[in-house]
This record gives structure tokens, sequence and C-alpha cells, in this order.
């Protein structure tokens, strides 16, 4: 029955992306800023409708249907909670509500982490001055592949942790030293030297590389053979970027829920988000320069929370707390940018910041 409701959601996201790439974008215009905008309210209200079904359907996926299945998944899964003493009536409802709310809690976590996902993603497509009509293709392979290595990193990580509890304690420190680290650089100019990234070299041993962009197409044939097109290089670092980062993202949500399926769920859904986030991002990047100083404390915060999570679950540290300083981190950190603008400076004519006029 588990794997039945998460195969289920799979094959909907899935079929939600495949509806987006071969009919919404089956001709590869550039999201408008008014279009971005509506499939970021999409996704984001389809996430928060999510928050329901695991709020009153949550015990089943699971198969709790009874109290001693509830309290055997209780304490495998959250351990704080204190429903022994309670009839199963009682017992399910305070358990549905802690594990909607850690949904809820993770999802908004994973969404602010991947905008300094966002940002890097950019600077691969303006080192590589991708076209910008395949922009949609690009991030929607890579969110596809994403959801594979998300699936994979979750469900392992979730097995060594029921083994190895200690892993919380490393997972910590290197948060901790993720957000520290992304604090004092927050202001670093970062570059790209494609020929240089060992990806790319390796590539190059062992497939032709075209050397211009064939239209959307990440191969291409002629009389000697298949090569690989500059769109595929930059697929693979789209791909290879997003696994640098889900060594943030995914210890990041096991100080929320230990729950595979709810850390998989709050993935998913940030991630599925990350394209139309990405195309409404690109337009108003420069107003929010000070996002990146609440990415880094909000890794911080959940590396200390990591480190302190018995002393946390012993004083009744609730979810709900964590959601509300996540979301104070990033109304801040937008105030700050409006109120303390950035100076603009001047683009080249390669910066994928550089879009067509609204018409």
């Amino acid at each position: 029955m588990e794997s039945l409701y998460l195969i289920g959601f799979v094959i909907i996201i899935v079929s939600v992306l495949l509806i987006d790439l071969l009919f919404v974008g089956r001709d590869s215009h550039v999201l408008s800023l008014k279009e971005a905008f509506l499939w970021t309210s999409l996704w984001i209200s389809l996430a928060l409708s999510f928050y329901f079904f695991i709020l009153y359907f949550g015990d089943r996926l699971h198969s709790i249907d009874s109290l001693n299945k509830l309290l055997e998944v209780s304490k495998k899964y959250s351990p704080e909670l204190a429903i022994s003493h309670l009839d199963f009536s009682s017992a399910i409802g305070l358990y549905l509500s802690d594990l909607a709310m850690k949904y809820l809690t993770g999802y908004v976590l994973e969404y602010t982490l991947s905008i300094d996902n966002v940002f890097v993603i950019m600077m691969i497509l303006s080192t590589l001055c991708v076209p910008i009509e395949n922009y949609k293709k690009v991030l929607f392979w890579g969110i596809l592949g994403a959801i594979v290595m998300r699936f994979l990193f979750i469900f392992i990580g979730s097995a060594l942790i029921q083994r190895f509890d200690w892993i919380l304690l490393l997972f910590g420190v290197f948060l901790l030293y993720s957000g520290v680290k992304m604090f004092l650089e927050r202001n670093k100019e970062e570059t790209i030297v494609i020929e240089n990234h060992f990806l790319v070299r390796n590539l190059s041993k062992y497939f032709r590389v075209h050397q211009s962009f064939e239209k959307d197409k990440f191969f291409c044939r002629n009389d000697r053979g298949i090569w690989i097109t500059p769109l595929f290089i930059v697929l693979v670092l789209v791909e290879f970027t997003d696994l640098i980062f889900a060594f943030d993202s995914i210890p990041a949500i096991f100080s929320v829920s230990k729950d595979p399926y709810i850390v998989f769920f709050s993935n998913v859904f940030a991630i599925i988000g990350l394209r139309s986030l990405f195309f409404l991002f690109i337009r108003v990047v420069d107003y929010f320069h000070y996002l990146k100083v609440g990415v880094s404390f909000l890794l911080a915060y959940v590396g200390l929370k990591l480190l302190l999570h018995d002393y946390l679950d012993d004083i009744g540290f609730k979810t709900s707390y964590s959601l509300i300083i996540i979301l104070a981190t990033l109304s801040i950190s937008v105030l700050a940018s409006v109120i303390f603008p950035k100076q603009q400076k001047k683009t080249t004519s390669c910066e994928i910041c550089e879009y067509p006029p609204e018409k």
C-alpha cells in the first residue's frame, strides 16, 4: 500500500511535467513574467493543497490501522510525539497534524534553499550563452533527473539514519559549515570556466562535442557520426549542480522530519517549482540581493537543529517554530532587499538577465 501511494504520486507529477513540456511549452517560447508568475502560483498551490492530503490521509502512507502500528511508526519517525497515553482517535489526530506541519515546513525550507540553486543555474546558462528559448527544455530534463536523484538520496539516507543515528550529527556539522561559508562568500563573484570543468573535460574524451547549438537538440548527426551538442553539456552541468545542492538540501530536510515519504514529497514539490521560479527569479534577481544571506542563515540554523536534535526533542521544540523561523527569515531577506536596494551594474550581451521587452 505504501509503495502504491508513492508510485501514484510520481506518476501524477511526471504527467503534469509532460503536459507542460509537450503542450504548454511545445513551441519553446520564452516564459513571460506573467506566465512565470502563474506557473509559480500553480505549483505553490498544488504543494499547499497536498498539505491537506497529508492532514487527512497521511496515516495511509504507512498503513496505520491500529494504535500499536501508530506507536511503532511514531517511535521510528516522530519519537518526540507523546501519544502513548492517548486513545487511537486522539493519537492519530495529533500524529496527522504533526505530519502535515512537517511536510509544510519541509516544503518551505526546500523551496527557500532552492534559491541558491537558481543562482548557480543562472550562472551556467549565462556562461554558455544558452539561447533563452532553450531554457525550458534544459530545466525540464534537469528536474526529471533531480527527482530520480533525490528519490535515491532520500530513501538511502533514511535507511542509514535509522541504522546510524550519529549521521545526523555529521549532517549538522556539514550544514553549519555550509551556512557560514555561504555567508562569508556572499559577495564573491562566482565564475565557471566551462572548458576547465572536469565534467566537460571527461565528456570531451569519450564523445564528439559539437561546437555550436543545434536548436534545442541534445545530440546531432552528420557523416562522421553522432555528436553531443553544447546544450547537452549544459544539461549535464545542471544535473551535477543539483547533485551538489542535494548534499545541502537532503540533510536540511532531515532536520524537520525523518519520515522518507514526507522528505520526498516536500523535496519533489520544491523541485518541480524550480523551473517556473527560475523564470520568475531571473527578472527580479537584482531586487532581492539579501536572499543569499537568508539562505546562509537557514543552513546554519538547520545545522544547529540537527546537532541539538536530542535536546530540542526533550524540551518539546515544535515543528511550527521552525516554520515561523523559515518564513520570518525569507520575509526579512526580501524586505531588507527592498529597503536597501543594490546598485545596478552594467551587464554584458551574454547575460541571461537581458530579456526581450514584455509585450
